[in-house]
């Protein structure tokens, strides 16, 4: 291939990659100047010049112009002999001292890259000091080296290129769900083809019981997206409780316009999950619209999750409704908030309904528990009063605090207050954590856990919200923050 032909070749290689061709050319010629003196061993000053309009390769050797007073080793050692004479008062090892020391400042004269002015001015009478005289150099036999040298950074570059290119595509799809085809299957894992690399699908988080078909299409949730700097790491899930959440999203237009908005998930993964919605709008039902004509919704959901019961239920601000909703199917409960600040509470319920709380083998109380963040102890009537407690007085006489609730600005979970960090930038333009809850300023809630702060840092959605730039230290001292709670 002559000179011509590579430089269309790599023209065209560029932009079907969508590279800068200039990137390719500077690393080529660094990569080339290198090779030279490996393969030729030169000690003197070269540079590779890659012609960017006929493709040709030249080295050239130069020497930069430097003071006619500058000295070669040799002179300057003649120099420090007559400059330090018998005639000095300080002692031998003192004179000795001092002559190493001004050795080590000295810069030598080095022919083999350096030109005195004098000299320079003969073969140029316009030259000075600190410029260079080039002199072409190109080998014979170098176009070997050079041809295998730049092919060899062309494919580098595109590799690099490629990684950047799907890191900007895939960096931001952590808590997204995606579609891809299952290619290839070890004991451990199945992986998946997304389109330009491929994502890691554990089998301990695939569905109980569901079955794995090489080439089929599969929905999967992103958990994780990690670049090591030499690959691109894609965890995938279909367990997770986002899972759940994103194909809600995916099959109720609702969600997505934000007619319908959904509080929270909790999962038992191939069995049973709780679904949490609400709406701002009174002549919106919820419920219905995540249902759907005839169930046709939440049949699409169910049929994805190979047959996996879900619990649509209505949230409430108050704690101790929202509670009993997270109970359906068990019906007629009591329920009181036993300690606000704990989020604990007791719920009492009669007979025919008491081990429809509870659940088999405690499932329904327990993904109660995760969907309202409360900590739940569920009692019969007989039970309740053996224990001292009168329903009736406490539903006449007992005024239940409601709990301040909060929007994580990264997940969107409406939490209470106390779970929830706030991030505040000050009057006077300073970002700190408000952990008093009180000071003035433009501030913005996230969860207390240090993987959504990562989020936040990645997505800038602090800096939005904020509206200034968040330095690196302000994370850090944040996620201390985190940390000791």
């Amino acid at each position: 291939m002559n000179s011509k032909e590579f430089l269309k070749a790599l023209n065209e290689i560029t932009k079907e990659k969508n590279i800068d061709p200039e990137v390719v050319y500077d690393a080529m010629e660094l990569a080339l100047t290198s090779a030279y003196k490996k393969n030729f061993n030169s000690n003197t000053n070269v540079k590779v010049v890659f012609n960017r309009e006929t493709g040709e390769i030249k080295v050239y050797s130069y020497l930069t112009v430097v003071d006619d007073s500058k000295m070669t080793k040799e002179e300057y050692e003649d120099y420090l002999f007559e400059h330090y004479t018998d005639e000095d008062d300080e002692d031998e090892e003192e004179v000795e001292e001092d002559e190493e020391k001004e050795e080590e400042k000295y810069s030598y004269f080095n022919p083999n890259v350096e030109i005195k002015l004098s000299d320079a001015r003969k073969i140029d009478k316009t030259l000075n000091v600190g410029d260079t005289i080039d002199t072409e150099v190109t080998p014979k036999d170098f176009g070997r080296v050079a041809t295998s040298t730049a092919k060899q950074v062309v494919v580098q570059k595109i590799r690099e290129a490629e990684r950047n290119s799907i890191m900007a595509e895939f960096g931001d799809k952590q808590d997204e769900m995606l579609v891809g085809t299952v290619a290839l299957e070890d004991p451990d894992n199945y992986y998946i083809d997304l389109g330009r690399t491929n994502g890691i699908l554990p089998k301990k988080d695939i569905i109980p019981g569901e079955k794995i078909e090489m080439g089929s299409q599969i929905k999967v949730y992103v958990t994780k997206v990690d670049n090591n700097g030499k690959s691109l790491l894609v965890l995938l899930s279909r367990v997770h409780y986002g899972f759940v959440k994103r194909l809600f999203e995916l099959e109720i237009p609702e969600l997505s316009d934000g007619t319908v908005l959904l509080y929270s998930v909790a999962r038992d993964a191939g069995s049973r999950s709780k679904v949490a919605v609400y709406s701002e709008n009174p002549n919106v039902d919820p419920i219905g619209a995540c249902i759907g004509e005839k169930g046709s919704r939440i049949a699409r959901i169910i049929n994805e999750l190979g047959g996996e019961k879900i619990d649509v239920v209505r949230y409430d601000k108050d704690p101790a409704v929202f509670i009993a909703n997270s109970l359906s199917p068990a019906k007629n409960l009591t329920v009181i908030i036993t300690d606000p600040k704990k989020q604990e509470a007791m719920v009492i319920a009669d007979d025919d309904n008491f081990s429809l709380a509870i659940g088999k083998r405690g499932q329904n109380a327990r993904l109660a528990s995760r969907l309202t963040h409360y900590k739940i102890d569920i009692k019969t009537r007989e039970q309740a009063s053996e224990n001292g407690i009168n329903i009736r007085r406490i539903g006449d006489n007992m005024k239940q605090k409601k709990i301040p609730m909060r929007s994580c600005v990264v997940t969107g979970e409406k939490l209470p207050k106390r779970e929830l960090l706030r991030i505040v930038r000050t009057t006077d333009g300073t970002v700190v954590c408000d952990l008093s809850g009180k000071i003035n300023g433009r501030g913005a809630y996230i969860k207390k856990d240090v993987d959504v702060l990562e989020k936040a840092k990645k997505t800038k959605i602090l800096e939005k919200r904020l509206e200034c730039t968040i330095s690196d230290e302000t994370y850090e001292e944040v996620k201390n923050e985190i940390e000791k709670m």
